[in-house]
């Protein structure tokens, strides 16, 4: 275990914004967990479970309590035949080094999600997902340290309630209750993928005549695509997608259209509409604000290009979801968790 006290939380989120958090636990081995919860309940201070920080946003004023991070690492095969492999992976692993690991071995189930920031533990609480492929399609269960009853459990997908970016884990009465220590998954044992794919992917693998639809050629091209889109949070300070999507009812759909608002239709037949097109429409693309710049590249994505504080940050997501509800009468909802500056009973992990 590391314990560290008046971190920056600049330094521990992808936004790069945020003052301290009073104290930093990194878990290195299944004792530190309880001893890790055991810390913050003895100096009666809330908690707070963080990822890679990539989708996650930290105010001024810090967090007066305990920020856990789960360092612990380690990818295993828990059985394989010819059709599918099930994979145990801790949560404090990178989650595109599973994705690279994964498709080294040709499985297939996560190469679209090339590329996503973050943690292996973090991806099933925002039931992450991209290009048509998403966490609940291949997660089979969780270990987790719960801290309500200190005993490590097991959940499975069944229980986790899992729809778009939402699961027991960050909605509801549950959420931050459990500290993800493993994810298992049931990856397909398979080499070559069938068509078509998600139409973006697909658009991208014609246009360079890819017919060979391996999980190494998928993780390839979402690779470039995202490169293209995406600015590195490693690099260009972001939080990656600030804006969720917004899935519409059948009648909200057709009222939408009827409108001339696009909508779109996913390949399990719900319609959406991308917020990043009503950005985009509403002429914010590429526009700075408060010393944000609304990505040219990917209206969803905002970039920290000169701010140092939240208010900036607060100033123009404002800007943006008053001048969409304007011009479309929707709402935009911010997708980046906040790390409660005040005070917390709940953790949240991101």
């Amino acid at each position: 275990m590391i314990i560290k006290e008046n971190v920056p939380l600049s330094t521990l989120t992808t936004m790069r914004l945020g003052g301290n958090a009073r104290y930093v636990y990194e878990i290195e081995g299944l004792k530190d967990i309880p001893e890790a919860f055991n810390f913050a309940k003895n100096k009666n201070l809330p908690v707070f479970i963080l990822g890679g920080g990539a989708n996650t946003i930290a105010t001024d004023d810090g967090f007066p309590g305990v920020v856990i991070i789960n360092k612990i690492k380690g990818i295993e095969v828990i059985s394989e035949t010819s059709d599918e492999v099930v994979v145990r992976a801790f949560g404090g692993e990178v989650w595109d080094d599973f994705v690279a690991w994964t498709v080294e071995r040709g499985y297939s189930g996560v190469e679209a999600m090339s590329k996503i920031p973050g943690t292996v533990g973090a991806a099933p609480v925002q039931n992450i997902g991209a290009y048509g492929q998403d966490i609940s399609q291949v997660v089979e269960s969780i270990e987790a340290y719960d801290t309500k009853t200190s005993e490590l459990v097991v959940i499975g997908r069944e229980d986790m309630k899992m729809s778009y970016r939402s699961t027991i884990f960050n909605t509801g009465k549950d959420a931050g209750r459990y500290f993800i220590v493993a994810v298992t998954f049931v990856l397909e044992n398979e080499e070559y993928i069938e068509g078509p794919l998600y139409s973006s992917l697909q658009k991208y693998l014609d246009e360079h005549n890819i017919t060979d639809y391996s999980p190494k050629n998928i993780r390839t091209a979402v690779s470039a695509i995202r490169a293209e889109k995406l600015p590195d949070p490693a690099t260009t300070p972001s939080a990656g997608s600030f804006f969720k999507n917004i899935y519409l009812s059948e009648k909200e759909a057709e009222e939408a259209e009827n409108k001339g608002i696009k909508v779109w239709e996913k390949p399990d037949g719900k319609k959406m509409i991308n917020s990043g097109y009503l950005i985009d429409s509403a002429g914010l693309k590429g526009k700075l604000l408060h010393g944000f710049r609304v990505s040219d590249k990917a209206s969803l994505v905002l970039i920290n290009e000169s701010a140092h504080a939240y208010s900036d940050l607060a100033s123009a997501k404002k800007e943006i979801i008053d001048t969409v509800r304007e011009k479309f009468g929707f709402t935009l909802e911010q997708e980046p968790v906040e790390i409660p500056a005040k005070s917390a009973k709940k953790g949240s992990v991101k």
